[in-house]
């Protein structure tokens, strides 16, 4: 080690280590950044606080990065690019083979990169809201680059997949990929290797109904259904997560959704304390929903595997319903206080833990915590091609979905 030669008080000759700046630095800060962002949200992440974790100043911080903003990011750019590197870098290297050992080798590699980079893979997932229009479009290319890489050697394989339904297999093995972001459960790396792989073996394999034409109607959530509410406690409900999910929680106001109620921004503080209280309120009201739906589903199966195929139909037409729901809850369950995430997340817990139960009596080769990744992937499924096809309400569109929930679900 380098060391500076300084007089002490008495004259004495003494040693004082030279601090030498990392090489890696800004790679060491925008890992801690990524992480921290997948963790508990851009918003509530501080540069100081991410300055501490590493042990430097937030000045020190700001020679590598402007601003908060540049972390985001250079850390969701960083993961997109990796994955498009593990394609890129899987296809190369076989590219003299047929398409069943190409695709074989390319959905090898990017499992084992979204087990390397499993703490922060659902960053763009999550908070790519937050990401400026030019970014935002650079980092969704990228996804559509590499489900392109998975369509392409999979319709040489299977030539009566329509360019739609080639995409749409493609993306779902890359959502059963990046379900591992969304939750903690622990596996053996090899284990969870392989348990995903054949996840998305059985996605690829799966057939899929027909696709529904684009005749143009309108085929989503919108429009009235239905008496209007008038309790202006279930307004707020409703028009909070509306909001929520179009602006984000931080970016959203009582007042902004007081007056989409069709009140002033007082009387909503009649109905909820804080802002974080109607945030509850959304989420457990969802939660009752789905409770009662599961309930409903459960208790008209002849079987595990019926009762499995009936749940995944109940929970598609919730969610489909009601897509804010499903997308602010896992976008903004971490700006809940920490008693109530706690709460939410015990709810959620018990939930997965009726599919699991239900996995491993229809699977019996399957381990709770494997099936439990299971159920989390069929679950995100649900989210990530719902967005795809702007959740088409339409039954022949949740057919497609549902067919690749329970691919997903009892195999091949």
């Amino acid at each position: 080690m380098t060391v500076a030669r300084t007089s002490a008080a008495a004259g004495a000759a003494t040693e004082r280590p030279i601090r030498r700046r990392p090489k890696n630095r800004k790679a060491q800060i925008a890992n801690v950044a990524a992480e921290a962002f997948s963790e508990r949200g851009y918003h509530a992440v501080g540069v100081d606080e991410i300055a501490a974790t590493i042990g430097i100043s937030g000045p020190a911080l700001y020679r590598h990065f402007p601003n908060k903003y540049a972390l985001l990011v250079h850390a969701a750019t960083t993961t997109a690019d990796a994955l498009q590197a593990a394609a890129d870098g899987a296809l190369d290297a076989v590219a003299e083979l047929g398409p069943a050992d190409r695709l074989d080798h390319l959905i090898s590699a990017l499992v084992a990169n979204s087990i390397e980079h499993r703490k922060v893979a659902g960053l763009y997932r999550w908070e790519g809201r937050y990401l400026e229009a030019g970014d935002r479009t650079r980092i969704r290319s990228v996804f559509v680059h590499v489900t392109q890489c998975v369509a392409a050697p999979l319709r040489e394989i299977r030539p009566e997949l329509t360019a739609v339904d080639a995409t749409t297999l493609g993306a779902a093995t890359l959502s059963v990929m990046a379900s591992i972001s969304a939750h903690r459960t622990t596996l053996a790396t090899r284990r969870l290797g392989a348990l995903l792989k054949s996840a998305c073996e059985s996605i690829l394999d799966a057939s899929l109904p027909p696709a529904v034409a684009d005749d143009g109607a309108d085929s989503g959530t919108s429009g009235v259904r239905g008496l209007a509410v008038t309790s202006k406690r279930e307004l707020l409900i409703i028009e909070a997560v509306k909001i929520f999910d179009r602006h984000g929680y931080h970016d959203s106001s009582i007042e902004e959704i007081g007056s989409a109620a069709g009140i002033n921004a007082s009387s909503v503080y009649r109905h909820f304390p804080s802002k974080a209280d109607l945030l509850a309120a959304v989420f457990y009201r969802a939660s009752d929903r789905l409770a009662v739906a599961t309930s409903a589903a459960l208790s008209t199966a002849t079987d595990p595997e019926d009762a499995l195929r009936k749940l995944a139909e109940s929970y598609l037409e919730l969610s489909f319903r009601n897509p804010e729901v499903l997308s602010v809850y896992f976008a903004e369950i971490g700006n809940l206080p920490k008693n109530e995430r706690t709460n939410l997340r015990n709810v959620q817990r018990l939930h997965v833990e009726e599919w699991v139960h239900l996995v491993t009596a229809v699977r019996t080769e399957l381990s709770a915590a494997e099936a439990r990744f299971l159920v989390h992937a069929a679950l995100g499924l649900v989210l990530d091609i719902g967005r795809l096809v702007h959740f088409d309400t339409r039954e022949e569109s949740r057919a497609r979905l549902h067919t690749l929930m329970t691919a997903v679900l009892l195999g091949h």
